[in-house]
């Protein structure tokens, strides 16, 4: 946690709170614009490139590229259109299989229902195969975990993954199960993303500031951008090791190694392009980059309309209580047979 003297606090919270009323006052009365060849970025009263907003990043490009389409960068339409409705049919409900309590219906989720209009096959564009370059190591811990959670015992609530904590499911902005919606508010100096998953905010300061001292670490690390022409550019170190994410099969831990560089580019009146390069020597061979889109386009990846809703993560959330009581009662189990 960064510590702040009352007077830089107060300053933070008033330009957020600007930050948010000019917000709502540039929502009301705007709506989709028509494609318009001498578009240009707008920008804010005080000169920034403006990227206010409530956007959506759900789409049913995976972040990774599919084993069947190992050899295809991009899409034909009718594959994209197969896929599309492939995923519509999958997400009819049905009952759960002999054995299985089953989950959340289909009611709850907000995946998107269109691929990205790049027609990509996956998210990541760097390396080409559109895979997460894991090392061998990191391929080794990946195989041997529990399928979702990384981990194999859950001695008490710390040892559940930080999305099940309702805590945070971790950077960059890649899409999720629901809630892939995001409000951007900008003020002098400032840059405001409150994601409605779990009602995360980043202040993003843009006055140059250097980093934190090394041996302060953050759950969203600690964030410093930029303007580089149209293009907020956000360099991001210093994560701890306990924020949660789910890159590829199993949830992991960021670790203190981890460097995450994002760009945020407004190429239309309906479109951010948010591009993030993730590099971590102890996790990945190399460096890796991915693009989603960001959009208030109904017709293109099903955007939100309106503001945020209340994320209430915890309500009636029972399952920490009886995750740790399960493995109480499977270690009990295991002894008793020794």
């Amino acid at each position: 946690m960064t510590c702040r003297t009352p007077e830089s606090a107060g300053r933070l919270a008033m330009a957020i709170a600007v930050g948010l009323l000019a917000s709502l006052t540039l929502a009301c009365g705007s709506g989709p614009a028509a494609e318009d060849t001498s578009w240009t970025v707008p920008s804010t009263p005080w000169g920034d490139p403006d990227l206010q907003g409530v956007w959506t990043n759900a789409t049913i490009t995976p972040l990774q590229r599919p084993a069947r389409f190992a050899d295809k960068e991009f899409l034909t339409e009718e594959e994209a259109a197969t896929l599309e409705r492939e995923t519509a049919e999958a997400r009819v409900d049905r009952p759960p299989e002999p054995g299985n309590p089953g989950t959340y219906n289909q009611i709850w989720f907000d995946r998107g229902e269109k691929v990205v209009r790049t027609r990509r096959s996956s998210l990541i564009i760097d390396p080409p195969d559109g895979r997460i370059p894991y090392t061998a190591e990191a391929q080794r811990a990946n195989a041997s975990a529990d399928p979702g959670r990384g981990r194999d015992y859950w001695n008490d609530y710390t040892d559940l993954d930080t999305g099940e904590r309702c805590l945070t499911d971790g950077l960059p902005h890649v899409p999720y199960v629901y809630n892939n919606n995001y409000q951007i508010v900008q003020t002098p100096g400032y840059v405001i993303i409150l994601h409605e998953m779990f009602n995360e905010v980043r202040a993003i300061p843009l006055d140059g500031r250097p980093h934190l001292d090394p041996s302060i670490r953050q759950w969203f690390g600690d964030s410093r951008g930029r303007w580089e022409g149209n293009t907020l550019v956000v360099d991001t170190t210093n994560f701890n090791d306990r924020t949660g994410y789910r890159w590829g099969a199993a949830w992991r831990a960021s670790r203190p190694t981890l460097h995450l560089t994002e760009r945020f580019t407004r190429v239309d009146p309906t479109t951010i392009e948010y591009e993030f390069t993730v590099e971590d020597p102890e996790m990945f061979s190399r460096p890796w980059t991915g693009v989603v889109p960001m959009t208030t386009d109904q017709g293109s990846v099903g955007a939100t309309q309106g503001q945020l809703f209340e994320y209430a993560c915890h309500e009636g959330n029972y399952s920490i209580v009886n995750v740790l009581s399960g493995a109480r009662a499977s270690e009990r189990s295991t002894l008793s047979r020794r």
